[in-house]
């Protein structure tokens, strides 16, 4: 269009655009009454949660809530400082010896009383030099860990590989396995985020029962897949079993990546490993509990135990498993000493020693204090991932009563109480009808750690530490000051 016309088209709508235009509204008269104008109800304040909460529970809550500003990273520093200084922590370890020192001490520290160590005597395994590799039908090294408890080679060992995918197969399979190295490429599914569960019950079975069920078929030594979901070719450890009348063979774990390899390589033909492992158990030697107490202000021989292990396996630092459990339970008891919390029972904390390879610390520990009136029992053995609630190993009721309390925790990260099981350092006295109660912390990475080289102090994080010990300390003060039907 040329620019003239451009312009007439544009006078032309302009002047057209009036006419387009609805009429302006009549003004109402003056003596008109305005629209009513209406204002919303308040919103009702929401209901208080503690409201129908005793008094002392309430307190208690915010007073600990408080406190964790003012300690700060504390629990986190001293772990580092274990990690750091004594490191892995085995049965019958100088390491351990040294770490049960040192807690006995901390504990004093925290004006706990008779902070002590109650002798045990432990196994001792040491693992000693150890390797394996694929000689045939190519060399290859693999990464592996030879299993607690193991026996070793005498030497170096060659032999074909069998693959099982359970350890239930062996038996089927019965005498083709004889004279080979069984490898159990037993898999763990995946960490189930939805319930916050692992499958490690369902596979460790392999690990523990592999040698036994190998040894009977006549197998040479057994290769067990780590028991892990997921891996950066990290072998994990753990205890293995042997049993009466069945020979000993060698047992180790291999990397996931490792086994898968392999399997692979199993279904192109024959595959030689040679296996290597000094392992072997020495004497047992002299080991220690480590026990302290807040006293109780009414019913002291009403007891309410907080629970760890402070053994680990011999690779990594321990922190996961379990030395974060020892450090949340000792600075939850601190917690209490510093708020001058002395609830109506004794709260006692009990630092098992060889958890991880013959319960020695929880047997002597049953055998001495079996007979006394345990009115709750706690152990944190689950890692020190983001806290999520607490497992309840006894009647519905009790889980119920404790669910009153739930709107108390919600601050420390705490958002159940659940059916479960307590621990294993606990089980004797939860088998005799105390009620017991787990750790349930985010679980999601505990089995990538476990038993194994990356189970170091860095993975924990200082603020879920600080949280757990807190709702730790609020658990144990409600389980040691509420009311009881078997009160005296």
């Amino acid at each position: 269009m040329a620019p003239h016309r451009f312009l007439v088209a544009a006078v032309a709508l302009a002047a057209a655009v009036p006419a387009c235009r609805p009429p302006r509204p009549t003004p109402a008269p003056p003596s008109a009454s305005p629209a009513p104008v209406s204002i919303p109800e308040p919103a009702p304040e929401p209901a208080d949660p503690t409201a129908d909460l005793p008094a002392w529970a309430v307190a208690a809550a915010k007073k600990i809530a408080a406190h964790r500003a003012v300690a700060g990273h504390r629990a986190y520093k001293r772990l580092a400082f274990v990690a750091d200084t004594i490191g892995p922590r085995p049965s019958g370890s100088t390491a351990l010896a040294r770490a049960i020192d040192w807690a006995v001490t901390e504990l004093a520290g925290y004006g706990l009383e008779n902070a002590r160590r109650e002798p045990v005597i432990v196994p001792v395994w040491v693992r000693g030099k150890e390797s394996a590799k694929v000689v045939a039908p190519v060399e290859r090294d693999l990464v592996m860990l030879g299993l607690g408890g193991s026996v070793g080679t005498r030497g170096r060992m060659r032999a074909q590989i069998a693959v099982v995918d359970h350890v239930d197969e062996i038996a089927k399979k019965g005498a083709a396995l004889a004279g080979k190295i069984v490898l159990i490429n037993q898999v763990m599914p995946p960490y189930d985020v939805e319930r916050h569960r692992a499958f490690y019950g369902e596979t460790v079975v392999a690990r523990s029962r592999g040698a036994i069920e190998a040894a009977k078929v006549g197998a040479k030594a057994v290769l067990v897949r780590s028991v892990t979901a997921h891996s950066l070719r990290t072998p994990h450890t753990g205890a293995m079993h042997y049993a009466e009348g069945v020979p000993k063979i060698p047992a180790a774990a291999v990397t996931v990546e490792d086994a898968e390899f392999l399997v692979r390589s199993a279904r192109r033909g024959p595959v030689t490993v040679e296996l290597s492992m000094g392992a072997r158990t020495r004497k047992d030697a002299p080991s220690a509990n480590v026990v302290a107490e807040l006293p109780g202000r009414s019913e002291r021989d009403a007891i309410v135990l907080l629970g760890c292990h402070i053994d680990s396996w011999d690779v990594g630092d321990g922190s996961t498993d379990d030395m974060g459990g020892c450090i949340a339970i000792m600075e939850a008891a601190r917690i209490l000493a510093e708020l001058e919390l002395f609830p109506r029972r004794t709260i006692r904390v009990v630092l098992f020693t060889n958890e991880e390879h013959g319960l020695r610390g929880a047997k002597a520990y049953f055998e001495a204090h079996g007979g006394e009136r345990h009115v709750a029992v706690f152990e944190a053995d689950a890692g020190q991932g983001a806290p999520l609630g607490f497992s309840v190993a006894g009647p519905a009721r009790e889980r119920e009563a404790l669910e009153a309390f739930l709107p108390l925790f919600l601050d420390f990260g705490v958002t159940a109480f659940v059916a479960g099981g307590a621990g294993a350092d606990v089980s004797p006295l939860v088998e005799a009808g105390v009620l017991g109660i787990g750790h349930r912390p985010d679980g999601s990475r505990y089995f990538d750690l476990h038993h194994s080289p990356a189970d170091t102090v860095d993975k924990i994080d200082p603020d879920h530490l600080a949280m757990n010990a807190a709702g730790i300390a609020l658990l144990a003060y409600i389980l040691a000051e509420r009311p009881r039907p078997d009160a005296s």
